[in-house]
Order: C-alpha cells, then structure tokens, then sequence
C-alpha cells in the first residue's frame, strides 16, 4: 500500500497507526511525529498541491480534507487515485474518520484502541470539571480578526472545553471589525490560537486594551483544530488550561 496524506493531522494519525512506512507522501504542514516523517517526502502545501509530485509517488490512496484541502485540486486527483475526502465538525465525525482509516489500511484495532482512549480520556475530563459557560471568544486571524462559528470542529471543542462561543449563532470564520462595542462587553475569556496565525506573548497587551474586563490567554491550536490521535492529548491540555483560566 502506498498512502499520500494531504492532511497535517490524518499524517499524525498514520504514524500512530503504525503506517509511516506506507505513507509515501505529505505536505510541508505535516510536521508530526518529527522522528516519523522527516525522510517522507513532501508533495507542496495543504492548498498549493504539486500534482506532478504526487503522479511520481504512484499512490494507491490519498487522504485529504474539505476544511483544508482545495475542492479543485482534490477532484482531479479523484479522477487518478483512490481519494478520500472528510469533513470533520466535531468528535462523532472525527471517531467515524479513524474508523474508516482503520478499516481502509487493515489498522481497525489500533483504530479502535485510539477512539476508545479518547472517548475515555474526555469522559474523565468532563466528570471532574463543571462547566462554566463563560463567554469566550476564539481568534485564528489578525489582520483582519477571525474567529470561529458553530459549523467548525473548533466550536465542538470549545464546547468540550465548556465555554460558551461567542460566535455560536454563526457560520464558518467571522470577520471582527471592531472589539470594541457593546457586544463584547460580556466577553470574559478571549483565545489566541497559535495557528492559523501565530498569536504570542506581545500581541496580550493588544487585546487587554480592547477588552479589559476579560482575561487574554494563548493557546496551542493543535488541541483544538488537530483532530485524530491528537485528540488523545487533547482532554489533560484542557485541564491545564482551565487551571491557568482559574490560577491567572
């Protein structure tokens, strides 16, 4: 089997199936497991795909994305290879992913060792803490400011985490024109991802100005946005982050 994966965390989900060695290709974005995939070659960016790069692997299946792959691109590799594609808004849909991977690549107890630790893993988070609601915003982008609505698997987790999006009665990612209205006044705790865009210590003062009543925290956005085996570490990040929340 020789596999391409157009997806940084189905590439993540590969190696800890236990397929880096069938896994022939991925994208620049693919960077874990680093000890993994450093010798896999890499076959452009998740939106820039070089399919003559991808015709010189000869693949027997590819794994791509609706969220992050380009609807183009992706159909005409469906018209060479075996290509599947998922669209992943929450963890129903990511257990079903690495259920269909499993079945796909001869994996299907590894696959449902993996799903059965995450169910665990979030079942002992949400049984030691309550939820608190408050109302949170989450940030992907600055320039301009972009959040994130109800149809992502980053609200799903935002409302593992129980915290109430701010954007929940949206789409998609919302553009923010200006933090400053009354809408934001009940704002109490406001997110900056550290991917798409690479929030980091010195844009806090940014926001603490904009929205001085709530409290500014950066995030690994890989717990939130990386669904796969990533979720497994998910819950335990979660539980430092509501004890940063309620410490700060």
């Amino acid at each position: 089997m020789r596999i391409i994966s157009l997806v940084p965390s189905i590439t993540l989900l590969l190696c800890d199936l236990g397929l880096e060695d069938v896994l022939v290709g991925r994208t620049k974005f693919c960077i874990h497991p680093k000890e993994k995939i450093n010798n896999i070659p890499i076959i452009g960016g998740t939106k820039n795909i070089d399919i003559n790069k991808i015709q010189a692997l000869q693949p027997q299946l590819i794994f791509a994305s609706k969220e992050e792959n380009i609807k183009e691109q992706v159909d005409a590799l469906k018209k060479q290879y075996k290509t599947i594609i998922f669209d992943i808004c929450n963890l129903e849909d990511n257990y079903s992913m690495i259920e269909k991977i499993g079945k796909l690549t001869n994996t299907e107890k590894q696959a449902q060792t993996i799903i059965q630790q995450t169910k665990h893993n979030f079942d002992v988070f949400k049984q030691n803490n309550k939820a608190s609601l408050l109302p949170a915003l989450y940030l992907i982008w600055k320039k301009p400011y972009m959040t994130v609505g109800k149809d992502t698997f980053i609200h799903a987790l935002l409302e593992q985490l129980g915290v109430q999006n701010m954007f929940a009665h949206q789409t998609r990612y919302p553009i923010i024109h200006n933090l400053q209205t009354s809408y934001f006044d009940k704002c109490k705790l406001v997110f900056l991802s550290s991917e798409p865009y690479p929030f980091s210590e010195k844009h806090i003062k940014e926001f603490q100005t904009q929205l001085p009543n709530a409290k500014i925290i950066l995030v690994d956005g890989e717990f939130f946005s990386w669904y796969g085996s990533k979720m497994l570490e998910t819950p335990t990040y979660f539980q430092q982050l509501l004890e940063k929340i309620n410490i700060d």
